[in-house]
């Protein structure tokens, strides 16, 4: 596999004993995950960019957490509903404002 251009990591509340628990986890940033991956293979990017869960990243009261780099974009309260938005504006070279954090 070649670098990705982008890497999309999202917080999955993992704590450093390997439990899974927190705001993330309780808000189905897991599924957050596969529903990232399933759009970008929709949109022919799964060679482009990755995505990986987190363990915590502190962050909690604006979880679910998505982080997008190498341009270091945050983003809080992330939902499915979000999702097409904050990849077109990946595409774009642009950043959702309301998610930003």
């Amino acid at each position: 596999m070649q670098k990705p251009k982008n890497h999309i990591f999202i917080c999955a509340s993992t704590r450093l004993n390997g439990k899974v628990q927190g705001s993330c986890k309780n808000k189905d940033s897991h599924n957050l995950v596969a529903m990232f991956t399933e759009a970008l293979m929709d949109r022919d990017l799964e060679n482009e960019v990755m995505v990986t869960s987190t363990g915590c990243v502190g962050l909690c009261e604006k979880g679910p957490i998505v982080m997008i780099y190498p341009q270091q974009v945050w983003y809080g309260e992330v939902t499915e509903d979000d999702i097409d938005d904050i990849l077109d504006a990946l595409e774009k070279g642009e950043v959702v404002d309301k998610l930003s954090i």
